[in-house]
């Protein structure tokens, strides 16, 4: 079920701003058709409902010295929900850890890392992740070339 009830201008507004959050409030009505006041509206309407949680400026990691991009699966001892909540609570306090989900099938948590390098991310491993409190796997994905990099929702699809 849909949080909010969007009409198609509302659709067009959040495709363009994920496309490029940056854009002014004139540049966006213009792309979407309407004038800029109810634009503006429509968008607070938007962040008031939680539709837009807010706005990032998107990093260029490889030239911040950033070079790993990794995923762990991660499979937990046990699974009571004061066992997850525990170990979802670690995971944002591991500045290493970027996203972070929790899944079904055989892992119970993935985890976005990004590095500065090998070393970085292998002692983030074993000092870090594989010794926390009821941590029972992990199993690694190192990333070689990231080909597809688009906004989280697909909008128009």
């Amino acid at each position: 079920m849909m949080k909010a009830d969007l009409d198609a201008i509302d659709w067009k507004i959040l495709a363009e701003l994920q496309s490029d959050g940056r854009m002014t409030n004139v540049e966006l009505s213009r792309r979407v058709g309407i004038s800029a006041p109810p634009c503006l509206r429509r968008v607070k309407r938007l962040e008031d409902a939680g539709v837009i949680r807010g706005y990032r400026a998107l990093l260029n990691t490889q030239d911040l010295g950033l070079h790993v991009v990794a995923f762990c699966l991660v499979g937990l001892n046990h699974q009571s929900e004061s066992d997850l909540k525990a170990f979802a609570e670690k995971t944002r306090a591991w500045p290493i850890v970027r996203r972070a989900w929790m899944v079904s099938g055989e892992s119970d948590f993935m985890l976005h890392c990004v590095a500065k390098d090998l070393a970085a991310f292998q002692t983030f491993v074993i000092e870090e992740l594989t010794s926390a409190p009821n941590v029972d796997t992990v199993r690694t994905a190192l990333t070689i070339r990231q080909i597809k990099d688009e906004g989280l929702a697909a909008i128009g699809e």
